[in-house]
């Protein structure tokens, strides 16, 4: 059976975790392949709303074995209160499995992290200031610390010892800080040890051999397309590449067993985070957005900045990640509005441009040009056919779907497990 992957086609906060969910009872692994827990999903089940960080979405779903794979980086602490959260509410998280080789987020990491945030001043980043860029340069820098070191006490020290002897000058001659004892990082991190050790596993020959076997596995990202440290809005990305080539090099499993790649999309667009974003909303538009879609950081806790649908992007995502189906979501909060705007291409200093720009400087003086879609008022949610949906409602995913030039399979027609449409299998 194949691979699936599931990729933010925006800038996150798409609405992933209810893809992942839908598709959990459906799938034998569901496997994070990046990021940390800067990501966060939301799953609705039932009258039960599940905040995700950092473990798969489809721990939720009591066939499906989760996966922490290589590509994430891990904040012990964060790992095991999310899942205590979740064993506390009658979760069954015994079949977790994390790689060996995934990279731990330390006390240095979180505090490198913050400093240099606030040292960057108006140029900050906007991240979330929780160790994951730090953790992931160590990592390039080949001075990170694994997982499987936990159980190593010998090669734990001697990394600790390494990277703090560059950090604690970087602390206290750079950032006015006092410096961070190693002994007191070894012996926390010590104490993660036996708590891990039962989930910790060479999930790449796992994730292979179930493929040979015929399981489905689904890969899915944090964050989105334009957040991709090599295909997003550079520098205001994350740290880690959450395009489909990331499921590859963050799970271990080959490109030639990848079927299908599916994309997230919000049928209006929102952001977190500093950077540019051609179709944000300053007025009372933008306000209704965020308050009826909720927008705000799982994880974060920040309202989202909130804009039109963006085509463009959608055509960037469609071609960066080799989309084969869109799953659109958040359909219904645009019911009520007489006309909805879509950016249909940009204006760059006075000429038109109908794809995303290769140069950041004109990316950022990019403004969009709409095209105006008839609207709804009718109520959406009870929709369970395509055709159940107003006539105007079906025009606006017909015309999104010509614009993102990629198929829309699914509809999210409210926030709940079953307020989904389903116009292709996704599997």
């Amino acid at each position: 059976m194949p691979a699936l992957v599931l990729v933010g086609a925006q800038w996150g906060d798409e609405g992933k975790g209810k893809a992942t969910d839908l598709l959990g009872g459906s799938v034998d692994y569901v496997v994070r392949y990046q990021g940390g827990n800067n990501a966060g999903h939301t799953v609705v089940v039932g009258d039960q709303k599940y905040a995700l960080h950092l473990l798969p979405s489809g721990i939720l779903s009591p066939n499906c074995v989760p996966v922490i794979g290589n590509g994430v980086v891990i904040d012990p602490a964060v790992l095991l209160s999310e899942l205590a959260g979740l064993q506390d509410r009658g979760v069954d998280t015994s079949k977790l499995l994390i790689s060996g080789n995934a990279h731990l987020i330390t006390p240095y990491h979180r505090t490198l992290d913050k400093v240099s945030e606030r040292f960057l001043g108006k140029r900050k980043i906007g991240t979330t200031g929780r160790g994951i860029g730090p953790s992931y340069a160590d990592k390039i820098n080949r001075i990170g610390i694994r997982v499987q070191d936990l159980f190593d006490e010998s090669i734990l020290r001697q990394k600790v010892d390494a990277a703090l002897n560059e950090k604690n000058q970087i602390l206290v001659k750079l950032y006015n800080r006092r410096a961070m004892p190693a002994e007191l990082v070894v012996e926390e991190y010590l104490g993660y040890a036996d708590k891990l050790r039962p989930f910790v596993a060479d999930t790449a020959l796992i994730l292979n051999q179930a493929l040979e076997d015929g399981k489905v596995v689904l890969m899915e990202g944090g964050q989105g397309t334009l957040l991709d440290v090599d295909h997003g809005t550079y520098p205001f990305v994350t740290s880690s590449n959450p395009t489909s080539g990331g499921a590859c090099t963050g799970t271990g499993i080959g490109p030639t067993k990848i079927d299908r790649v599916i994309g997230i999309l919000k049928a209006y667009t929102t952001r977190v985070g500093s950077g540019p974003f051609p179709t944000e909303l300053f007025d009372e538009d933008g306000e209704a957005l965020r308050r009826i879609g909720g927008e705000r950081g799982v994880t974060t806790g920040r309202d989202r900045r909130c804009g039109w649908f963006d085509a463009p992007i959608a055509r960037y995502a469609t071609r960066i990640n080799g989309l084969t189906d869109i799953f659109l979501t958040k359909l219904d909060v645009l019911t009520g509005w007489e006309q909805i705007p879509v950016c249909v291409a940009y204006d760059v200093d006075g000429t038109r441009v109908d794809e995303v720009p290769h140069s950041q400087s004109d990316f950022h003086h990019a403004k969009p040009i709409y095209e105006m879609l008839p609207g709804w008022s009718e109520d959406i949610t009870k929709a369970q056919t395509f055709e159940d949906l107003p006539k105007n409602a079906q025009d606006y995913v017909k015309a999104l779907e010509e614009l993102s030039r990629c198929r829309i399979s699914a509809i999210g027609v409210g926030p709940g497990r079953t307020e989904t449409i389903q116009v292709h299998s996704l599997l």
